[in-house]
């Protein structure tokens, strides 16, 4: 590696290890179906002030204050997403489903998601704006995204004529588990203010609260993901690769300074626009870090190919550098233009890492549940093999 790819690298672990926070307008995720060409990025980064986490009138959380609980912090986050769930700045109602009432289908027809969108901006309209006569109604174009908790599309806010992104978040109070994760989604879309973070354009509340079955929240429409960008042809040059990498390290260091652990950083949820900025997104499995390793968390997190040995090994404690991990297998995937480390099943893919990086120590273990534990000591020591796998 050269001088100068040396200091650019060590620029970019700067950006997490003691960067500062940027705040930015809210921004938002999509995947589009035909990737854009990617110019050469603007390697000149400027400097940013330390920005305060403080929507509305709510306590506000500084983004590098470690030592702020994380109850101090989950109270905050919540009191201010609360304020913010609608632009009126009003408390959204969230009624229980009318008894006996089926959930709707998780990917609308065209003509449903239509119907409901314009309904619902005209019902938003009607209460915040004193131009009734305006268009209203979202022409929707096509869906762009589809995951097991909603589909997204991509349509036009006749509002201003900006193309942006429609997510419809379906079955949002099936159950509890649901409620609690479209709820904790919707607080950190609200709440955060970041470059390289994907936050909430607006929330769009049904015309009618006894058919509040599902959330529709409107973001930033970006034209492809990271993950399409490495299975594509196109290529990337070292530059892209750091510049990809800082944005990704400097949005953690914005969530992770403020307690929060994303949880589920792979390629897929990395958005990126034809101009290389790159933002953060879905955090339906993002939680505030708990401190007390006496309390458990779940396993149930991250897509396995950028699973952290903690979790694979059972851990039920863990800190933010599981999304570090997440990170370092990105970072050698788009060097590699393939995935690091792809197994079948989570020990296969315990084996994988070892095999690359070597037997951890009984120190390292030390959280792991003993399964796991037998399993590594059971077969024979592994030496770490310096850049085979890239």
């Amino acid at each position: 590696m050269s001088l100068c790819g040396a200091r650019a690298n060590a620029k970019m672990m700067a950006a997490y290890n003691g960067g500062t926070s940027a705040a930015a307008a809210g921004h938002h995720h999509h995947h589009h179906h035909h990737l854009p060409h990617l110019p050469p990025p603007h390697l000149h980064h400027h400097h940013h002030p330390q920005h305060h986490l403080h929507p509305g009138s709510a306590a506000a959380v500084h983004p590098v204050q470690q030592h702020t609980s994380s109850a101090a912090a989950a109270a905050a986050a919540a009191a201010a997403a609360a304020a913010m769930l609608n632009p009126g700045q009003q408390q959204p109602y969230f009624p229980s489903p009318a008894p006996g009432q089926a959930p709707g289908p998780a990917a609308a027809a065209p003509a449903q998601v239509q119907a409901a969108a314009a309904a619902t901006v005209k019902a938003h309209h009607h209460q915040h704006s004193h131009h009734p006569q305006q268009q209203l109604d979202i022409e929707p174009d096509r869906p762009i995204g589809y995951g097991a908790f909603g589909v997204v599309w991509s349509v036009t806010d006749p509002r201003d004529g900006k193309r942006v992104a429609l997510k419809k978040m379906p079955n949002v109070f099936q159950n509890l588990v649901s409620c609690k994760r479209v709820f904790r989604e919707l607080k950190m879309l609200c709440f955060f203010k970041h470059d390289n973070v994907l936050s909430a354009l607006d929330i769009l509340q049904p015309p009618h609260i006894d058919y509040f079955e599902e959330i529709y929240v409107v973001t930033e429409l970006m034209q492809s993901d990271l993950h399409k960008i490495i299975v594509s042809p196109q290529p990337l040059s070292s530059d892209h690769v750091k510049v990809f990498l800082y944005q990704i390290l400097r949005g953690l260091k914005y969530l992770h300074s403020a307690g929060i652990l994303h949880r589920d950083i792979k390629p897929g949820n990395l958005l990126v626009n034809s101009n290389c900025v790159l933002k953060i997104c879905d955090f339906g499995l993002a939680r505030v870090e708990e401190l007390d390793e006496s309390r458990h968390m779940t396993q149930e997190v991250v897509t396995q190919y950028y699973r952290a040995p903690e979790i694979l090994m059972g851990s039920r404690h863990y800190s933010n550098a599981i999304d570090i991990w997440s990170v370092g297998c990105i970072f050698a995937e788009l060097l590699g233009r393939r995935i690091l480390f792809q197994a079948q099943s989570p020990i296969q893919q315990l084996d994988l890492i070892t095999d690359l990086l070597g037997t951890p120590s009984l120190e390292a273990m030390r959280t792991a549940c003993e399964g796991a534990k037998a399993h590594i000591l059971r077969g024979p020591h592994k030496q770490f093999h310096c850049c085979s796998a890239v």
